[in-house]
């Protein structure tokens, strides 16, 4: 994998560059759609393509390990040919769902017990065991095993938990440059720096991820219950130690004005499934503030779902039309909602890499911070 920096904002961290991978080119900065099974839920690969120009998308580790499991996709010749997605993947270390089972894991030294949310059975991710995985899987990108603590952890928690995240860390690294990709093109491996809300611990983290000389870098543990101007602040602090020839990567992480005020604090990937999981419940994006279709105020109001928007299926629903859909309970809805978010999302992107090269990003950022989170 390369990243080639383009272009950096005046008066801001934000940036643009280009991921190159074997499967393809990611323009950055960029939001990758989450296929947490192996499909971004709803939507066609074809979709993703086409109306979404989706560059890279997600798959996670535990879910794909115990579902349809590492036996399938390996006869399947990896994931990209299993799900019929010819360009970029990112995988998860699946180290979030695990922790995030609570009382159905133990987290020990060696790596953490978990139970299957399908069948109990139960299971150990190593932070080898994971590199292996995911060497099965076959993402472009992997990401290492880490604790990811709550945005509310004490300090002594937090520093309990970066010790061991930086100790599988390193047995993970380790792993990585040990072996080789099963299906003839390469994998990079991100270490993910963790540290909750205390800024030495964050420092710490950095320094220790940034001394490895990884492809690329990722920010872990956000989002996870913090007021939201903190995690801003463990992103600048962070970004100041990681290197700034490697690409920087948000992990689930947020809202469209988040990732604005992520990228302009110099955060080049993010990913969340805030488009699609909203989308199914009748939250629109769009480029004038967002909108709740089950809102009756819309039940009569035959105008597109965003002008002008930034693919075709914009103008061919009206938000009546829409609305109707969702209180039908009918499933077309929930489609067109996704990929409209998801649409919505690659094109605030796209625009924020446009005005970083243009030199107006700053100013851009500002008015579209207002206008995305303005509530219609």
């Amino acid at each position: 994998m390369e990243f080639r920096l383009e272009a950096e904002a005046a008066g801001s961290n934000a940036r643009a560059g280009v991921i190159t991978t074997d499967h393809g080119e990611i323009p950055t900065p960029i939001f990758m759609p989450v296929g947490t099974v192996g499909s971004v839920k709803g939507v066609h690969a074809h979709e993703l393509r086409n109306d979404i120009d989706a560059k890279i998308i997600l798959g996670n580790t535990y879910h794909l390990y115990l579902r349809p499991g590492l036996d399938v996709l390996r006869k399947a010749g990896g994931l990209h040919k299993f799900n019929s997605w010819d360009r970029p993947i990112l995988t998860d270390s699946g180290g979030f769902q695990v922790f995030s089972l609570a009382s159905n894991r133990k987290l020990k030294e060696e790596g953490a017990w978990f139970r299957s949310h399908i069948d109990g059975s139960k299971h150990l991710f190593t932070p080898e065991g994971v590199v292996d995985i995911e060497r099965a899987i076959g993402a472009d990108i992997m990401m290492a095993l880490d604790e990811c603590p709550p945005g509310t952890s004490d300090y002594d928690y937090a520093k309990k938990s970066l010790g061991l995240t930086q100790r599988w860390l390193e047995r993970g690294w380790k792993r990585y440059r040990e072996t080789e990709g099963l299906y003839g093109y390469s994998q990079a491996y991100f270490p993910i720096v963790q540290g909750c809300v205390y800024p030495d611990l964050r420092r710490e983290a950095a320094k220790h991820v940034a001394g490895l000389g990884a492809d690329g870098n990722a920010i872990g543990g956000l989002a996870v219950g913090e007021p939201t101007e903190k995690m801003y602040e463990m992103i600048e602090i962070v970004n100041e130690i990681l290197p700034t020839d490697k690409p920087r990567y948000l992990m689930g992480v947020g809202t469209p004005a988040n990732i604005l005020e992520a990228i302009d604090r110099g955060v080049d990937m993010m990913d969340c499934v805030m488009p699609t999981r909203n989308g199914r419940n009748g939250m629109i994006f769009t480029r004038h503030g967002i909108i709740n279709l089950k809102n009756k105020k819309w039940a009569e109001d035959f105008s597109p779902l965003d002008p002008g928007g930034p693919t075709g299926i914009d103008e061919e629903y009206s938000k009546a039309y829409l609305r109707h859909l969702f209180t039908s309970h009918e499933l077309l809805g929930m489609q067109i909602a996704s990929i409209h978010n998801l649409a919505f999302y690659l094109w605030l992107v796209r625009e924020a890499r446009k005005h970083i090269l243009a030199g107006d990003f700053k100013s851009w950022k500002e008015e579209m911070v207002i206008n995305v989170t303005r509530r219609l």
